[in-house]
């Protein structure tokens, strides 16, 4: 065993869980075979009712459970099980994961070699690809998530038709603007200092609004290609599910008018005042799923609007935190996602951290 092996620092492991305990099952046999040599993992039952919860958890050394009394979504499952740990990074992340055995290690390197580091996301593969052999990219996050001018995420290694194979084009770490929640790596004074997440997104864009005021607040969220997690997908909500269809866009809104500067508004919230009807519409095409999905795209404009006071009151503590302007943060980056991909794209470097 190395020297410096032994140095490395304490990571306690946050997992949110609320269905599917054989998924949570495989996640945790997965994690019992990192090679690290101080990791504690807690596993945040959000009110799941799983019968023979705690014998499970028992199985594996260094896992707690923390029971919650009532269901706080993926955002409140982590801030509770923030609160439970002491560790100076943390993960968070998905039950339907597996890993590579050394996936934690380059995370913490590159965390402790640069301190304005405030997350740090793996390179995401599929699960499912990866049992048939295949070697491709996960939707979740993938090799990166960025943001176009208008709102709207997408990642290295994802595109409109799809994933991408894992070819190695995306193997050098770079600045990206948000870390996906399938296993986010975050500082702990960070966290801490910005409040950690915001619990009435419930899911969905949690970890994007995150990774945003970390950006304002003079840090940087970098890839870690080096390290790689494996993650099945859709267990908690189905891809197309109106549930989905709906958290995805009523805190994507929320998030753009809590972040975004008053300029940036203006541009983007006029084309989204177009493009949020017209999805409805687009759903609409789609038979009996369709109709559901765009009955969710209204109601969740509709919550927007209810919740608009809430949201506002809220920019103004996210506002007080800006150290960078929209125009450094979002150089490089296409005004929207819906225009042809371009090589520049995918080159961008970010901004370095001000801290």
């Amino acid at each position: 065993m190395r020297d410096d092996f032994q140095l490395l620092p304490p990571v306690d492991i946050i997992i949110p869980h609320y269905r599917g305990e054989e998924h949570l099952e495989r996640c945790l046999r997965s994690l019992a075979n990192t090679r690290y040599p101080s990791m504690g993992i807690v596993v945040v039952d959000n009110a799941s009712q799983t019968p023979g919860l705690q014998e499970l958890i028992e199985r594996f050394a260094g896992v707690r459970l923390l029971a919650l009394p009532q269901n706080r979504g993926y955002p409140g499952g982590c801030n509770a099980g923030f609160s439970a740990t002491k560790a100076e990074f943390l993960v968070f992340m998905n039950d339907d994961t597996r890993h590579d055995p050394n996936w934690l290690e380059p995370l913490v390197t590159a965390a402790r070699r640069d301190g304005c580091i405030a997350a740090l996301q793996p390179k995401i593969l599929s699960l499912r690809e990866f049992e048939q052999g295949n070697n491709r990219f996960d939707y979740a996050g993938a090799a990166g998530g960025m943001l176009d001018r208008l709102g709207y995420p997408w990642c290295y290694g994802r595109t409109f038709s799809g994933v991408e194979t894992d070819n190695g084009r995306y193997d050098t770490p770079r600045n990206i603007f948000w870390a996906s929640g399938v296993a986010m790596f975050v500082r702990r004074s960070v966290f801490e200092e910005l409040g950690g997440f915001d619990d009435s997104f419930f899911m969905h864009m949690e970890e994007i609004d995150l990774s945003w005021r970390m950006q304002l607040a003079g840090y940087t969220v970098r890839s870690v290609p080096s390290s790689v997690v494996y993650h099945e997908g859709a267990s908690s909500l189905a891809y197309g599910s109106p549930e989905k269809t709906y958290y995805n866009h009523r805190n994507n809104l929320r998030m753009m008018l809590r972040n975004m500067s008053v300029g940036s508004l203006m541009v983007a919230f006029s084309a989204r005042l177009l493009l949020e009807p017209a999805a409805a519409l687009f759903y609409l095409t789609k038979g009996r799923r369709g109709y559901r999905n765009a009955f969710a795209v209204l109601k969740a404009l509709r919550d927007f609007l209810m919740e608009l006071p809430e949201t506002l009151r809220t920019r103004t503590r996210v506002q007080a935190l800006r150290k960078r302007t929209d125009k450094a943060l979002f150089k490089g980056l296409p005004f929207s996602i819906f225009y042809p991909w371009r090589k520049s794209f995918f080159n961008h470097a970010g901004q370095d951290g001000l801290c």
